[in-house]
């Protein structure tokens, strides 16, 4: 029986565009809020955005080989920033703001629709209910959560910028489920990606594993449902979500 349901962000709870536009765009932002504090990046937007999706896209490989996060200071200064051999001191004070910046106006978040609806729902269920999140600033999960006006359905937020560990290392899985005195038996756990939500979830030998759909991430899963990467359950819409434990718990009533 479930009671515990935990919940990605990024492409769970909102979905997620990025493309050249927003890259170029939020590079000119990045280059205008660094030159406040009187760090020059050379070049221009476009070929600022470009290289920062080129480094991120190295450091996300890396972090999925050491499944750890890394300071926030050591990520832009060693990968997304690495270019401009800024330093990491000169970096260390603003990378935070430079992180949640990152994930904020970089790209367009939508909230999927029913949130708040689902889980009241998963309330009213006698659901508790968490965060696990890779994310490499520590401010924007609850900034988002605050701005969508769920964060008080939240009993823990786990973040792999503060615990040093990403998905689908299970020792991230662990840290919730200690801090929530769960059994990871009754634990359900939904997000969007094989590669991290649904590994993770298996790793961990949570109770059900649901995965949403999400079409954007298809290319970062190539090749794992062929070495039997499975979730328990697909879904399509957030609000499927009560209907899925219902029927696991009336199946599994122990």
């Amino acid at each position: 029986m479930i009671d515990v349901v935990l919940f990605d962000i990024g492409g769970t709870i909102h979905t997620v565009t990025n493309n050249e536009t927003l890259r170029t765009a939020f590079a000119k932002r990045l280059r205008e809020r660094l030159a406040d504090y009187g760090i020059l990046l050379e070049g221009d937007d476009r070929q600022i955005g470009l290289r920062l999706h080129e480094n991120a896209e190295e450091y996300k490989h890396y972090s999925e080989q050491i499944l750890g996060e890394l300071p926030q200071a050591r990520i832009w200064n060693e990968f997304y920033l690495k270019d401009y051999k800024i330093g990491e001191e000169r970096l260390l004070p603003i990378a935070e703001e430079l992180s949640f910046l990152y994930d904020y106006e970089r790209v367009r978040n939508m909230r999927r629709p029913r949130l708040i609806e689902t889980f009241e729902t998963l309330k009213t269920m006698g659901m508790r209910m968490g965060i696990i999140s890779n994310i490499i600033s520590t401010s924007f999960v609850p900034h988002i959560l605050n701005e969508y006006g769920i964060a008080n359905y939240m009993e823990c937020v786990v973040l792999s910028s503060e615990a040093g560990v990403r998905k689908p290392n299970p020792a991230i899985f662990d840290i919730a489920l200690n801090e929530l005195g769960a059994k990871r038996e009754h634990t359900a756990y939904v997000g969007d990606t094989l590669s991290r939500d649904v590994l993770g979830a298996k790793n961990a030998n949570l109770g059900l594993m649901i995965q949403i759909n999400n079409p954007a991430i298809a290319h970062r899963d190539a090749g794992l449902k062929e070495k039997g990467v499975e979730p328990d359950v697909r879904i399509t819409e957030f609000s499927e979500i009560p209907g899925v434990i219902n029927a696991f718990n009336k199946a599994n009533p122990l």
